[in-house]
């Protein structure tokens, strides 16, 4: 449940050491992305199909779409007020912390569900989590910032995203049915968002060859391979 935390914080480490060209984070990006899109289509979708309550599951799906909107209207709100700002991005980073808080409810849906999710989404999301925590560092110190203060700012996300997801699975494990589905197809509207709208849109920005766009496929085949050899015979 904390891998996704330990990904953020070494992306603070690395980021803040090193800096990724355009293209190397483009390929990230596309890899991440293929990773959490099998993860939505393998297990989540699944499991909000079979679970027997399709009311909920559409009243989760459409509030999630819901959230992910109004959470980009507030980022772009609070990104606009960073104008001049440049050392300590806040409006940045409180885009992040909200993304952070919903990643790790996400998260700890998924293990209230069962280990097999909670293990699948938590592997979809490190990989994201690190991208996160590398776009985080590489922001603040073009602004200047010290490496001490991407550190610091790092760690503090990834212990926001490691309470959200312990709190999450404290509070769902147990729930009614109705209630993980709700929840699992909020959480697959969120992830599908993240890709569509933020990991996919990003990496097109930062630029692409065949090389880098195949390595979307690579990563959603090597989480549907692991399903498929999962399956008993």
């Amino acid at each position: 449940m904390l891998l996704p935390s330990a990904a953020v914080i070494g992306a603070g480490v690395f980021g803040g050491a090193v800096s990724l060209t355009r293209l190397w984070r483009s390929a990230v990006q596309h890899l991440a992305a293929g990773v959490v899109f099998a993860a939505i289509a393998t297990e989540i979708v699944p499991g909000v199909i079979h679970g027997g309550a399709p009311g909920a599951a559409i009243a989760g799906f459409a509030t999630g779409v819901a959230a992910m909107f109004a959470m980009r209207w507030l980022a772009e709100r609070l990104e606009a007020r960073d104008a001049g700002r440049a050392e300590l991005p806040l409006g940045f980073l409180a885009a992040v912390s909200i993304d952070c808080v919903i990643d790790g409810v996400v998260i700890g849906t998924g293990f209230a569900v069962g280990a097999r999710q909670g293990l699948l989404v938590s592997a979809a999301l490190t990989l994201e989590m690190f991208f996160l925590g590398l776009a985080t560092a590489d922001t603040m110190r073009g602004g200047g910032a010290r490496l001490q203060t991407v550190l610091a700012t790092c760690t503090g996300l990834a212990a926001i995203l490691g309470v959200s997801s312990i709190v999450g699975y404290l509070l769902l494990a147990g729930a009614p049915p109705v209630v993980l589905t709700a929840l699992l197809a909020f959480g697959s509207a969120a992830l599908l968002y993240l890709v569509t709208e933020e990991l996919l849109v990003r990496a097109h920005d930062l630029g692409e060859t065949r090389l880098v766009t195949s390595l979307f496929f690579l990563g959603f085949l090597i989480v549907f391979a692991a399903e498929l050899l999962a399956v008993p015979r």
